[in-house]
């Protein structure tokens, strides 16, 4: 009786409605408790007013049958026994048997039904004892036990000693209570009962692996499914941790490293388990933790991703933040907070890896523009290594390596993408650029050209990205491009040309037309060097292009060059006729006019860049020296005697000394021709033979062009008529031509001699010597002249 009063259902009070929620309630763990229905009928009456019924009831819902004194042995039919299922009660009574869910919400019914009469009959009591104490003052001492036991004046006996009390028998948690626990994140609790009430399911299906719920037995069926449920709920606490130790600041929104340790241990456990259960029934819960982190990575990444500014290229620089923000609180805080042996950073690493691999190759399929391809290609070379795995442990990762976020197959094809698109691009405004600078060679305003300048740009755009996303990528993109100048230089060729054969250019704008000729010859060292450059980066099969490309600069300088020397050598063809005269021995006015007019002119042509200036003056060089020794060899002078030889031969040598202080001052790198006119000058001036052959053969030697015919005019100037002489020097001159072989023509910048042509000399046959060196038998052989025939005697005419 006292149970049940502790129980609360004792009270007289109770009526049949108290028991109304008992029987109402549907919850399927209730069925075990039905004696009460099953004996509803059977209730009667007693004299004090109670009813038998529910008193059997009662004691068989409580299970207090063993409990009543002077009671047989026997057990009254009804009552719970072997074999039968024990009530409610007595299983919430009895130690060591696990409640189910339905027994723990039972229990909790009745606790609150007592708990409110409880508290009612408190206040009562409570109140009366207040208005008793009114009136009684305080309440005395009273003498302890011991005092009233032992007289005065002896000494208290020794306590007993204590009996150790018996070791509690741990009582298995609920369904409720283990979830419970999962709400309130003490997950490795729940996970030790939850593998507890797994290990009984496991026992009461025979012993066979855990698995699905099975049909046979509602209680083993319950219990599985109980187990299933559990799991379910514990992994979506799980994952969701994993989720909230990515998104706050510190190592978890509402998760702190407790939490995380929990997590690690439930994985430790759930690992241990998974050996136990075979390969079939493992759980696998690590894999699964694995694959929580790259779902939250993924959702961390996307989140960060869409709001970036300045399209692909800033998405990236967000991905890379976000990344390095991640890894750093991983590193240091979740990392540490997991067991050792799991290698969380090397699966959180992982995770975010495969996470934006994912992005990038979505970004990689769609259609981009050329600056994001860029883009795209260069972050996954070189930041992604360098800012993002270049600070990162990669000792962590238990392969020690990842996989690249692209394949090989996905990169070639995006590097193929930017190389048909800057072929496409740069010949549409190579083209475009052209057409708008030549637009402007034909106007009367002096403007400098940004035709170089704008093609080195629009190309090196290119040549320069490339190269830091890969060496291979640069190469094909240094080949591309080279391919594009070649093509763009022959159209620039072509409409040099044009604008030169235009004679009213030249006509109607002569300063003009020297300023823009200068011009387009600036135009070729930008484009020549960028043109070098390439093929130097590019791949071996770049060189045809390249030799197009100089081919076609090379033709546009030279077409300048003659311009610019035939309109200078325009001007200075009057001082040049003066030369070699009577007039020219005595006075010095032909060549200072000369030296004047080159002098003057040079300041113009000193706007252009240093590589044509210097291909300029050294042809300007070249072309004077010519001009000035072409009018000896056509015979202007004749020196007959030794006088005249000496003064002709010091007129050169002067002359040749000013024009050499010239060029030099224009800084022309022709010194092989300063020779040239003192070696002529010593031909002229030399009496003896063997110093005449000495020097012609200096002048065969420095200077291959020279032929026999130009010994032979110096020869015939000096009045050098004697067979034998000439003889022997013209073979000096043979000899070496053959020795050195003459045959073959040296280069046009070395070229000096064969740009002078001489006179053929008139022939002259010498009687006297012809017929000496005839036999007589020979001129036996001559048809001897025929007396004239007589002709008719005509009258003369009178006078």
């Amino acid at each position: 009786m006292p149970i049940l009063k502790s129980l609360g259902l004792a009270d007289s009070k109770m009526s049949r409605a108290g028991t109304l929620p008992l029987r109402s309630s549907r919850n399927p763990f209730e069925e075990a408790s039905g004696l009460e229905e099953e004996e509803a009928g059977e209730l009667e009456t007693l004299p004090n007013g109670t009813s038998r019924g529910r008193r059997a009831t009662l004691e068989k819902l409580a299970g207090l049958a063993p409990f009543r004194l002077g009671r047989t042995p026997g057990r009254r039919a009804g009552s719970p026994g072997d074999g039968q299922p024990r009530s409610f009660l007595g299983r919430v009574l009895t130690p060591g048997i696990r409640r189910s869910s339905a027994d723990f919400g039972l229990l909790a019914r009745l606790q609150g039904t007592r708990a409110q009469g409880d508290e009612e009959a408190a206040g009562e009591a409570a109140r009366r004892l207040a208005f008793l104490r009114l009136g009684r003052g305080p309440k005395p001492r009273r003498a302890s036990l011991a005092e009233r036991v032992v007289p005065a004046g002896e000494a208290a006996p020794e306590p007993p000693p204590k009996v150790p009390e018996p070791p509690k028998i741990k009582e298995p948690l609920s369904v409720l209570e283990i979830l419970s626990l999962i709400q309130q994140r003490e997950l490795a609790r729940a996970d030790e009962h939850i593998l507890e009430l797994e290990a009984e399911e496991l026992a009461s299906s025979g012993g066979g692996a855990p698995g699905p719920p099975k049909a046979e037995g509602a209680g083993g069926g319950r219990r599985a499914r109980d187990v299933a449920l559990l799991y379910e709920a514990l992994q979506r606490e799980l994952w969701a941790l994993v989720r909230e130790t990515l998104a706050g600041p510190g190592p978890g929104a509402g998760a702190g490293p407790g939490a995380v340790a929990q997590l690690g241990q439930v994985l430790v456990q759930e690992e241990a388990a998974d050996g136990r259960r075979g390969p079939e029934a493992a759980r696998k819960l690590r894999a699964r933790w694995a694959e929580a982190v790259a779902r939250a990575a993924r959702e961390r990444l996307e989140a960060a991703a869409p709001g970036a500014p300045g399209g692909l290229a800033g998405q990236l620089e967000a991905l890379r933040g976000r990344l390095l923000e991640d890894m750093g609180v991983v590193r240091g805080r979740l990392a540490p907070s997991y067991p050792a042996g799991l290698g969380a950073f090397g699966v959180y690493l992982r995770g975010y890896h495969g996470a934006l691999a994912e992005w990038i190759g979505a970004a990689a399929r769609r259609r981009l523009p050329l600056a994001d391809r860029y883009a795209l290609l260069h972050w996954h070379n070189q930041v992604y290594p360098r800012e993002v795995l270049g600070l990162v442990d990669m000792v962590a990762l238990e392969n020690g390596e990842l996989e690249p976020l692209l394949s090989p197959g996905t990169l070639r094809g995006l590097e193929d993408e930017c190389v048909t698109d800057v072929k496409a691009q740069t010949r549409a405004a190579l083209l475009q650029v052209l057409q708008k600078d030549a637009g402007h060679w034909a106007g009367a305003e002096d403007r400098s050209s940004s035709l170089a300048q704008d093609v080195c740009e629009l190309l090196e755009e290119h040549t320069e990205r490339a190269p830091r996303i890969s060496q291979e990528f640069g190469e094909r993109m240094a080949h591309c491009c080279l391919g594009g100048l070649a093509e763009f230089l022959q159209s620039f060729q072509q409409r040099v040309e044009r604008f030169h054969e235009n004679p009213g250019v030249r006509e109607l704008l002569p300063d003009t037309y020297i300023s823009r000729t200068i011009s387009l010859v600036n135009c070729g060292p930008p484009l020549r060097a960028l043109a070098e450059r390439l093929a130097r980066v590019g791949p071996p099969e770049s060189e045809p292009a390249r030799e197009a490309a100089a081919s076609a600069l090379d033709r546009v300088t030279r077409l300048c060059h003659r311009i610019l020397t035939d309109l200078l050598f325009q001007e200075l063809q009057p001082h040049f006729s003066k030369l070699m005269r009577r007039k020219w021995l005595s006075s010095s006015e032909a060549l200072d006019g000369i030296v004047g007019t080159l002098g003057a002119k040079a300041l113009a042509l000193r706007r252009m860049q240093d590589e044509p200036y210097q291909e300029l003056v050294a042809e300007l060089h070249r072309r004077a020296l010519v001009e000035y020794v072409r009018p000896l060899f056509r015979g202007r002078l004749r020196c007959g005697s030794a006088r005249t030889r000496s003064r002709v031969a010091g007129r050169l040598r002067e002359d040749a000394a000013q024009l050499q202080r010239l060029f030099r001052r224009l800084e022309s790198q022709a010194s092989w021709l300063d020779a040239v006119v003192p070696r002529l000058a010593e031909v002229l001036h030399l009496e003896d033979t063997p110093s005449i052959q000495m020097e012609v053969g200096m002048l065969v030697r420095d200077y291959p062009d020279i032929r026999r015919k130009h010994v032979a005019a110096l020869l015939d100037i000096r009045g050098l008529h004697h067979t034998v002489a000439r003889h022997e020097i013209l073979a000096v001159a043979r000899d070496l031509e053959l020795s050195e072989g003459g045959t073959l023509s040296p280069p046009r910048d070395r070229a000096f001699f064969a740009d002078i042509p001489v006179p053929r000399p008139p022939f002259c046959l010498s009687l006297p010597l012809f017929l000496s060196r005839l036999s007589l038998s020979r001129l036996a052989c001559l048809p001897w002249p025929r007396p004239p025939s007589p002709s008719p005697s005509r009258p003369r005419a009178q006078h």
